[in-house]
């Protein structure tokens, strides 16, 4: 939600150029007296989205985010263009997962131990 304090370039019809990169992106205010960038003409179903960054508009024409879990398999949801902004890196979307991930990865390197000597790719002439 914090695009808004880097200071976007306020153009007309709603719509914002992204701080970081530069592309235009939906300016949309929210419930809680903030503003959010969203990707403009994207609408994914929220289940296809993770809670957290689910944006539904409301009747008003502001938007919030939709937790509901789990979603309502025909609801459109909008996305915050920093998920899409190619000068930004990704966040960590599912942070369950990414424990999992290192938590796997420590589990593998202490079950490989030092790996056995080569043997030598020709032997010796014996003569």
């Amino acid at each position: 939600m914090g695009d808004f304090n880097e200071g976007p370039r306020r153009l007309g019809g709603g719509r914002s150029r992204c701080p970081f990169c530069g592309m235009l992106a939906d300016r949309v205010a929210t419930l809680e007296q903030d503003w959010v960038l969203l990707e403009p003409d994207m609408v994914p179903l929220a289940h296809t989205v993770p809670a957290e960054h689910r944006w539904i508009a409301l009747a008003d024409g502001r938007v919030t985010v939709y937790g509901v879990c789990p979603p309502d398999p025909s609801q459109p949801c909008r996305i915050e263009h920093r998920l899409a902004c190619p000068a930004r890196s990704l966040p960590d979307l599912w942070p369950w997962l990414t424990t999992l991930r290192d938590e796997n990865a420590r589990w593998a390197a202490r079950q490989t131990g030092p790996e056995p000597p080569k043997p030598p790719e020709e032997l010796p002439d014996a003569g």
